[in-house]
């Protein structure tokens, strides 16, 4: 973490200066009459946009919630590895690692032959595989995950707080209108004001409002799909149980009872349940049934027969119904237009795709869909990219969606489905370990496209698939010696990444910084502004094969010890060395050429965009020509 650059700042280093004040509240009901962006809904995926926006005062935000207040229970609780990635870039992930519950071990039960109205366990595997991540894969409360990204927001410098009791009723695009062209209608929803409406305009609206989404119904956007006909409860309970894997993550079948997937809880002592309940009626909605929470618990105790199952308190509960769906486009651009217009209103999360919790995806599908979006928004809201790269989120989140909701259809139907007591392994457990890549979040892959290059070069970085996300591993600083992963010098905002790893003859590297340095075509130049740092919009670091005592410091090239903010002083912490002492060498990790090294380029959602020859400088130079738009000089 750096601060002090522009001068010595006590206090929280999480806590940044204010930049200003909130916009100038000129409607009726305390609200702006222009926002630059307004985020409908603060689930998970509208407050990670929102988090990611308020490091930008320039950009006037503001999200609305039709809720009063916060978030304090219920829904979502597993985080994958490829989110705790991403928390790692907001700076809140060693946050999470201590308040959650680690999934270490996952085990199965299915009905004892001998006596089949009991349960017997039948298998365990280890949860996530060894070297998926250096993160583990964790479940935490979602209204904890709301509490750190809504910390994120009001520590930041445009100290961003949402607007509650507020809803969108009404999304209108003026096509005809260059500036704020999108025309929202807000209604209140507290008792006092209850019904009181306002407009204001916004450049862009972004729909995370949930399945029923009024943005996703004003752009014409529909969920289609199916529905498993299936009915499921689900409680975090605090209970006195004799079942041994109380606190694992469990798969457990009954013989005629149903099956539960039970998940420990972050604290030592709660627990979750999604309890099987009744196949519904084609017609037949889960309201009809009449369940409650004593119906889930019934059942829940049935299915755990021998093993006792005494609920002192029911903390949160629902009963639903499992559905797949997914909107065709998200964004209201039709394809047909996509040539001649740029999108002003975007869907994430469950407004444009739904499925069960059963896989544990929904909140980070819809986490990655606006992490995905923020750093583009940013990227077009201060001028640094033309608003055609907006298309690429619709295009690169749908293909992501589309494949959780197939794999969703899959694994719901292997969950309900009854015990097989000829098979030696349960299909539950089999199609578990099949989907481990998938589960963790690690099968997104983005296609070719402006933002994500060919694979010419990919045997260089073997280990560093081109459109996966960047895979970190250990590496030391050689500045100060210190032991460090290296993809945790990513952080969210705007700014991309190359990572620029040596052979062992350091000439190529030497080379590279005097290109990007000097050269009129280089994009460090080309796109950098009056004021900006060396890497504003580009980071560039340097990794090396030999050991940290091996390199001196003070010999490497300017651009990886640059001058920096209002005093010019140095950045220490651009270059790295092989952890040839912990044994984790990162060219034998992931698979990096030490005869010809290459450059790793890694976009600001730690996505890899390309991977290059380290004298690639015009492919390198035409990369960012479809990111960033030049600086107008004239």
């Amino acid at each position: 973490m750096q601060y002090h650059l522009n001068g010595f700042t006590p206090g929280d280093p999480d806590i940044s200066d204010p930049a200003c004040r909130r916009q100038v509240l000129n409607g009726v009901n305390g609200l702006p009459e222009k926002v630059d962006v307004l985020i409908a809904g603060c689930g998970p995926a509208g407050l990670c946009l929102a988090a990611q926006l308020s490091s930008f005062p320039e950009i006037s935000t503001i999200i609305v919630e039709p809720k009063s207040g916060p978030m304090e229970k219920g829904q979502a609780d597993g985080i994958n590895v490829r989110s705790m990635e991403m928390f790692q870039t907001f700076g809140f992930a060693e946050k999470v690692k201590r308040e959650s519950v680690w999934i270490n071990e996952t085990t199965f039960w299915t009905p004892d032959p001998n006596t089949p109205e009991d349960i017997r366990r039948v298998g365990r595997v280890q949860d996530v595989q060894d070297g998926l991540s250096e993160m583990p894969h964790v479940l935490l409360n979602q209204a904890r995950v709301h509490d750190m990204y809504l910390d994120v927001m009001r520590n930041s410098p445009s100290r961003l707080e949402p607007d509650y009791s507020l809803k969108v009723v009404d999304v209108v695009v003026d096509h005809l209108a260059k500036d704020y062209p999108v025309i929202v209608t807000l209604e209140r929803t507290d008792t006092q004001r209850a019904g009181q409406k306002e407009t204001l305009r916004a450049r862009y609206v972004i729909g995370c409002d949930g399945a029923r989404s009024i943005v996703r119904k004003s752009i014409g956007g529909e969920l289609l799909g199916d529905a498993a006909h299936q009915a499921w409860g689900v409680m975090d309970v605090l209970a006195v149980t004799d079942f041994p894997d109380y606190r694992m993550k469990a798969f457990i079948q009954s013989s005629h009872d149903g099956n539960i997937l039970l998940l420990p809880r972050e604290g030592g002592f709660l627990a979750r349940l999604y309890v099987e309940l009744d196949p519904l009626d084609k017609a037949e909605r889960v309201s009809d049934r009449g369940l409650d929470i004593s119906d889930i618990i019934d059942r829940a105790k049935r299915i755990l027969h021998p093993h006792t199952f005494d609920v002192k308190e029911v903390v949160w509960w629902s009963i639903y119904e499992v559905g797949h769906r997914l909107t065709t486009k998200f964004d209201d651009v039709p394809e047909e237009e996509v040539a001649i217009r740029s999108p002003r209103v975007f869907t994430a999360g469950d407004a444009c795709h739904t499925h069960s919790p059963k896989a544990g995806q929904g909140m980070n599908v819809s986490m990655g869909d606006t992490f995905n979006l923020g750093w583009k928004l940013i990227s077009v809201l201060m001028g640094r990219a033309l608003p055609t790269l907006l298309h690429s989120y619709s295009a690169e989140r749908w293909a992501a969606a589309k494949a959780l909701v197939d794999y969703d259809h899959k694994w719901a139907r292997v969950v309900s489905a009854p015990p097989d007591e000829a098979s030696s392994m349960p299909l539950v457990q089999k199609k578990f370990i099949e989907g481990g890549r998938f589960t963790a979040g690690l099968t997104v892959k983005y296609e070719r496209s402006s933002l994500i290059g060919g694979g010419t070069w990919q045997g260089l970085a073997k280990g560093y698939e081109i459109g996966a996300r960047f895979h970190s591993a250990p590496v030391i600083r050689l500045a100060d010696a210190r032991p460090m992963q290296l993809g945790h010098v990513i952080e969210a905002g705007m700014r991309w990444t190359i990572f620029a790893f040596s052979p062992q003859d350091d000439t190529a590297i030497l080379n590279l910084c005097d290109y990007l340095e000097n050269d009129p075509q280089s994009p460090l130049r080309t796109f950098r502004r009056d004021g900006d740092d060396i890497d504003t919009l580009i980071d560039v670091r340097a990794v090396f094969q030999q050991g940290f005592r091996d390199l001196d410091f003070g010999s490497m090239p300017l651009l990886l010890r640059p001058t920096k903010g209002r005093y010019g002083l140095t950045d220490y912490e651009k270059v790295f060395c092989a952890d040839l002492k912990g044994g984790n060498d990162i060219f034998d990790v992931r698979g990096i050429d030490r005869n010809r090294g290459c450059m790793v380029v890694v976009r600001p959602d730690q996505y890899i965009s390309h991977i290059l020859t380290l004298d690639a400088y015009d492919e390198l130079a035409a990369l960012f020509a479809g990111a960033f738009q030049p600086v107008h000089t004239g």
